[in-house]
Formats: structure tokens, C-alpha cells, sequence
């Protein structure tokens, strides 16, 4: 990893929020703000199972990411990433991760998500960067080539 992605990793890991956008399958943008935590070298997400943002990155993986409010207005550049749905044991690690980062207001979130919907019902997410400079994301998320671009 580079001084400029390990600095890029540090300054998303750091922040309250992550807005992280998703792509449905005709190519429009979905973004949604949520919390992160670092983990080594990737960013992780913990979330409800049946949420779209699951659904969209199982059908595709690319995403992209930047500092953002609780409200998702962003406060930096997007920035290229992969995301993958992690396994079980991962959502428990994430969520302790969560614990120590968010404090009293993430356990009582955690809690109140384990009360409805118990361990089962969230995942871990894993946020990978690619090996892409921030803004080099081709807008609309097509791929160059991509049926996407071309309407």
C-alpha cells in the first residue's frame, strides 16, 4: 500500500461517517451515508442484511466512497473501492470495532439492532480501495465501454 492510499484509508477510517455509493443494475448511483471503522487495510461497514445497499453490492461490487455528514453531504472526493458481503464471524468483529468507536451511542445502537433483528439479520462489509487516485471514478459509475455510458 502507498503512503497516498494508506493516508486516503486513514482519513475515511478516521471520519464519524462514510457515504458509500452503491449501483443498481441500469447504472444510477445510489449513495448512503454510513458509519466505518479501519480495519488493516480495508474499511468496514456493518449493516442490515436485506438492506438495497446489500442487495446492490451482491450484484455489483464497485463502489465508491468519501467523507460525508450524517446527512451523506460529502466533504471530500469520491474515491474507487470494491466491496465485498463478509461472513458471519466478520459482522461480530465489526461490531466490536463499532463499540469502541462510536461509544455509548453505537452500543445502544448495536443493542437495539441485536433486540430486532438478532446477530443474523446484519453483515459485515468489507471496503476495499482500488488502486485508483480520488476523483478518477468515471461519472455515473459506467465502466468505460459499458452499456451505462453509451445511453
Amino acid at each position: 500500500m502507498t503512503d497516498s492510499a494508506a493516508a486516503t484509508l486513514d482519513r475515511l477510517g478516521s471520519g464519524k461517517y462514510l457515504l458509500v455509493t452503491t449501483y443498481r443494475k441500469d447504472g444510477r448511483t445510489v449513495p448512503t451515508p454510513v458509519w466505518t471503522v479501519r480495519d488493516g487495510d480495508t474499511l468496514g461497514v456493518w449493516t442490515v442484511a436485506t438492506s438495497g445497499k446489500v442487495k446492490r453490492i451482491r450484484n455489483r461490487a464497485d463502489v465508491l466512497v468519501a467523507p460525508c455528514d450524517v446527512r451523506g453531504n460529502r466533504s471530500g472526493e469520491d474515491v474507487p473501492a470494491r466491496a465485498e458481503i463478509g461472513p458471519g464471524e466478520l459482522a461480530g468483529h465489526y461490531r466490536e470495532l463499532l463499540k469502541r468507536k462510536y461509544g455509548l451511542m453505537g452500543r445502544l445502537t448495536l443493542l437495539g439492532s441485536r433486540l430486532r433483528r438478532g446477530n443474523e439479520g446484519t453483515v459485515a462489509i468489507r471496503v476495499t480501495l482500488a488502486d485508483a487516485t480520488p476523483g478518477d471514478a468515471t461519472p455515473g459509475g459506467a465502466e468505460p465501454g459499458d452499456p451505462a455510458e453509451q445511453a
